[in-house]
């Protein structure tokens, strides 16, 4: 149920408030070995992770903002949120689809990102069904919303379970052809929100190649093995150690903001995605996902300017992304995996973060 306190020190009343004739809420999702969730139907967002660190104590694990309010107004609109239709960029906000051309909101320079000007972000969720430790939202995007074709009808699917795994379920449907590539847009510091910076944190990734961009984020194409570059992280290495490195890719991006292309068996196998540790926590995060790709963002337009959780400050670099996804521009580029969407066709995506210490 919707408790009015939690561990997060959240106040449920913060965000009770009636947008576009939805009532939104704060969901306290808990488990057995005391680890919580909260999330809001704002958008779908996490609000609140609260992990056990090496000592048992808990930390909040993701940025965010106290109130409805401040995550209505923030100048970090995707913190937690589920971003679509189509998370990522699509250069110049315009494709073709079944001969027809379709022509979105240019809101990132010169490309559209994560949905346009009102995305998935922005919307108010459904609650379809809330447990003790998950819960299930649903959207209908109808046709024509930001310029997309199709009523896509939406699922999405968080659950906490009792060995420390925050498991997002995504299924979606539509009735006319339209494409979809969903994620969740989390700002980890594993160290706690409010540590300012996250070059200490290690990470792996299980990603022999990434997709170099353009100046303004867009995949040129082909892959480019990582090996021999800083943007290798096949094996264990501080986040920090080559972020500045005089290297295209990471001046282009202010640091890492990439697609790693996953090694898998296939397409949509449900796989490793990799690990991500604080050394001040303890806390580790193990990644699956069924998705292709994930874009590594390491929070490189942060500016501390307001306030978050807790009264903290949000510097740039203060928090890494982990946003498991189909590759950016894909409708644009015929040999990445595909984004289309079909009548009769179900979209389902499963990614999994996992905590231990």
């Amino acid at each position: 149920m919707n408790k009015m306190y939690n561990k997060s020190g959240l106040h449920s009343s913060d965000f009770d408030k009636l947008i576009d004739g939805v009532q939104t809420g704060l969901y306290v999702l808990t488990n057995k070995t005391g680890s919580e969730v909260t999330v809001t139907n704002y958008g779908a967002k996490i609000v609140s992770l609260m992990i056990p660190d090496k000592s048992g104590k808990l930390v909040d694990v993701v940025l965010g903002h106290t109130n409805i309010e401040d995550y209505i107004t923030s100048p970090e609109p995707y913190f937690g949120a589920v971003c679509g239709r189509t998370a990522n960029r699509i250069a110049k906000g315009k494709f073709t689809l079944e001969g027809v051309e379709y022509k979105l909101a240019v809101n990132n320079g010169p490309n559209s990102l994560h949905g346009g000007i009102k995305g998935f972000n922005a919307v108010c969720w459904t609650v379809v069904e809330v447990s003790d430790n998950s819960i299930r939202l649903n959207y209908l995007s109808k046709d024509g919303e930001e310029g997309f074709p199709g009523n896509l009808n939406v699922f999405i699917t968080y659950a906490l379970t009792d060995d420390n795994a925050l498991d997002i379920i995504y299924e979606a449907t539509t009735d006319k052809t339209t494409i979809l590539n969903l994620t969740n847009h989390s700002y980890f510091n594993l160290s706690g929100e409010g540590d300012p910076h996250i070059g200490d944190h290690i990470l792996t990734l299980n990603a022999d190649s990434y997709l170099p961009t353009d100046n303004t984020a867009i995949p040129y194409g082909d892959a480019e093995a990582v090996k021999d570059t800083p943007m290798d992280f096949t094996k264990p290495c501080a986040i920090g150690d080559r972020i500045n490195d005089d290297f295209e890719q990471l001046v282009f991006g202010k640091g890492y903001d990439h697609t790693y292309i996953l090694n898998k068996k296939s397409e949509d196998e449900y796989s490793y995605v990799g690990l991500c540790e604080s050394p001040k926590t303890g806390i580790k995060m193990e990644m699956f996902t069924t998705e292709p790709g994930v874009q590594l963002y390491t929070g490189n337009w942060m500016t501390g300017d307001f306030e978050g959780k807790n009264g903290n400050r949000y510097p740039e670099r203060a928090a890494v992304c982990f946003e498991t996804q189909h590759y950016p521009d894909s409708i644009n580029k015929p040999d990445y995996p595909s984004v289309v969407l079909k009548p009769g066709e179900r979209f389902n995506s499963r990614t999994t973060f996992k905590f231990s210490v």
